[in-house]
This record gives structure tokens, C-alpha cells and sequence, in this order.
């Protein structure tokens, strides 16, 4: 058992997302995440131990890894890949109660702000953590978070902004978030976002990394929804 776990763990690290991924060249024609999920599940492994020592073992790895300046964007993309590729075999055991999540998150990039890469990223990482994410896509108005926390009443906010104009937007959400639900915690990120301004806002926590927003996550108290 512990075999297939480490070699899945280092599928997610590596970007090794199936066989037939010619990436990493020397892992050609070795089976990825997506096969050796698979094969956990058929082993009858536990849907829980093949999310937490299978692939939120290896994004953990390589949040570190991306903090530090040890691999960049692309290698995480692969490693995201690699890692939604075995979730989708976990994806039954959800919906049946089988793996119980962390709680849920809602992500968005703010009004005016199209772009979606660096929110992707997190929203993996989050995924690949062992929290439910509710993606809610790019340029979202402060009226779509707050109908997306009414469905998901005990859920965390994540805003995102690349752009100085645009992260404006977020002191507007962050302000009806809190008048509709002063206890919900809100994360913010993206290129020009500081802790300061955070702070100025009411925002809850600043991450400038997707392992920060992970490890702000994980620190919070269970909740369900």
C-alpha cells in the first residue's frame, strides 16, 4: 500500500499526470496519477488515505517547493493536472460521504480583473488540500460572492486581483461580506495585494503564495456546510 501512496505522492510532485504523458521524460510510459489512483481505489486503499497521503501529500510538497523558488508556474500547472486527474476518481466517495472535506471556499477574481491563472493555481492547491472549492470564475461582482456564501453559508471567501485598479474592488466586497456575516473569514491575494492593505480593508488574512492561503485554511477551526 504505502508503494502505490509514495509513487502517486511523487506523480502530483512531478507532473505525471497518466501514462501517456510524456512528462517528465524520465517517467515516459510509467503510469500517472490518473492511473495509479485508479489502481488504489481498486486495492481497496481508503478513499481518505489515497487524498491525504497520495495527493495532498505531493501538492504539499510542491507548495513548498513554489514558495521557494524551486519550480515555477508551468510545474505547478502539470502538478495541478496530475493531481485533478486522480480527484476525479475520488469524486464518487464525496458525493457518497466517503471522504469528508475540510469545509468549503469560495474563489473569485474581483470585478473588472479577467485574469484567472494565479487564481487557478490556488484554487488546485485548495482543491488538492481536502477542501470543497466553489470557483465562481473572473471579473465577479460583489452581488454573485454573497449569493455564493448564502448557498454556502460556512464557507471562506478568497478574492483575487492582478491589477491596482482592480483590487480596489475587493474593499467593496470585503465590506458586504462582512455586513452580511461579520464571522466569515476572508483571504485575499494577487500580484499588487499586500498585507497592509489587507489590513486597511478588513480583510482577514493576505496570502502571496497559494501554500500561504492552504495553511490560512488549514489553521481555521472544521466547519461544514
Amino acid at each position: 500500500m504505502d508503494d502505490i501512496l509514495s509513487l502517486l505522492c511523487t506523480c502530483v510532485e512531478r507532473g505525471k499526470v497518466n501514462r501517456k504523458s510524456p512528462h517528465p521524460a524520465d517517467l515516459r510510459d510509467h503510469d500517472g496519477a490518473d492511473e495509479l489512483t485508479k489502481k488504489a481505489v481498486e486495492m481497496g486503499i481508503a478513499p481518505q488515505t489515497i487524498l491525504q497521503d497520495g495527493l495532498i501529500r505531493g501538492m504539499h510538497t510542491v507548495g513548498e517547493r513554489f514558495r521557494n523558488k524551486q519550480i515555477f508556474v508551468p510545474d505547478m500547472l502539470m502538478s495541478a493536472r496530475a493531481m485533478v486527474s486522480g480527484m476525479e476518481h475520488l469524486k464518487p466517495f464525496y458525493i457518497s460521504n466517503a471522504i469528508q472535506t475540510k469545509g468549503t471556499m469560495i474563489i473569485g477574481t474581483v470585478k473588472g480583473d479577467l485574469h484567472d491563472i494565479g487564481k487557478k493555481i490556488v484554487a488546485m492547491m485548495i482543491t488538492g488540500a481536502g477542501w470543497n472549492v466553489v470557483d465562481l470564475g473572473t471579473d465577479v461582482p460583489t452581488d454573485k460572492f454573497i449569493q455564493a456564501l448564502k448557498e454556502h453559508p460556512n464557507a471562506v471567501v478568497g478574492l483575487s486581483a492582478l491589477l491596482t485598479t482592480t483590487m480596489l474592488n475587493m474593499e467593496q466586497t470585503v465590506a458586504e461580506i462582512k455586513k452580511m456575516s461579520s464571522t466569515t473569514k476572508v483571504i485575499i491575494g494577487g500580484a499588487p495585494v499586500t498585507k497592509e492593505f489587507a489590513l486597511k480593508i478588513g480583510a482577514d488574512a493576505y496570502s502571496p503564495d497559494p501554500q500561504g492561503a492552504v495553511e490560512f485554511l488549514n489553521a481555521l477551526p472544521a466547519r461544514t456546510n
